[in-house]
């Protein structure tokens, strides 16, 4: 699937649109985003955008910033969200410099369509454990506008929400330690503070496999880059679905 088919089935957009009918001065999807915020239960940082990184990803995407989706990316560089456990992309930012369009290539910032990393789904969106989160919009297996989850335990991707609004919404009210039952140690945090957002935790033995707690196995930061390799493209074809 292309990349503008790709955006069709997610945004639903009909025809290419400039920054200037995307944008909208009183548009609610960015009031929506802070009220969430504001009465998060897991400690959330907003990161600023920049102007330009933020139209630039907001017209890659083609969708309206009346959205929660496209206000992330017009009105900020990301969240982080739970200290920085869980790490939603915006346009781009020194502290999480991974941009929604240009991680998923769909542009290679000189207005330039590249490769896609996932065809068929958008990418919004991953964890400190090297789990990632997307928009489906065909591959996933679950109903286009669907997010999904691919977890580093169980190397598939799994519906977790029904849309962008309900998984950002969710994911500031929500309980994460009982979503991330079993994978979090009891000093996660101090290491997390201390690990780039472009990174993520290499887990030995690996959490798809039978071993002791998490606390008690060896744990090192890599780039995320790494483990999407490894995780997403590598392990899944060489398994076969076999996790024994």
């Amino acid at each position: 699937m292309a990349q503008r088919d790709v955006r069709l089935a997610i945004v639903g957009a009909m025809k290419e649109r400039g920054p200037e009918e995307l944008q909208d001065l009183h548009a609610p999807g960015m009031q929506l985003v802070r009220e969430w915020a504001t009465r998060s239960r897991n400690y959330v940082e907003v990161l600023a955008a920049t102007a330009d990184g933020g139209r630039r990803c907001l017209h890659s995407l083609q969708v309206s910033d009346r959205s929660p989706l496209g206000a992330v990316a017009l009105a900020t560089g990301g969240l982080l969200v739970d200290h920085g456990w869980v790490r939603v992309l915006g346009s781009g930012h020194a502290r999480l410099p991974r941009a929604l369009d240009l991680w998923n290539g769909l542009t290679d910032g000189g207005g330039v369509e590249s490769a896609q990393r996932l065809p068929g789904a958008l990418l919004i969106g991953d964890d400190a454990l090297g789990g990632f989160y997307a928009i489906d919009g065909g591959a996933l297996g679950a109903v286009i506008g669907n997010v999904c989850y691919f977890s580093p335990d169980q190397l598939v991707w799994e519906r977790v929400a029904s849309g962008y609004a309900d998984w950002l919404s969710g994911l500031l009210s929500g309980d994460l330690d009982e979503f991330y039952s079993g994978q979090r140690w009891s000093d996660w945090r101090s290491e997390v503070a201390m690990m780039p957002a472009d990174c993520a935790v290499a887990i030995y033995p690996p959490l798809w496999r039978k071993g002791p707690p998490v606390g008690l196995r060896s744990r090192a930061p890599v780039p995320l880059e790494e483990l999407w390799r490894l995780h997403v493209v590598d392990l899944p074809r060489q398994l076969g679905g076999d996790l024994s």
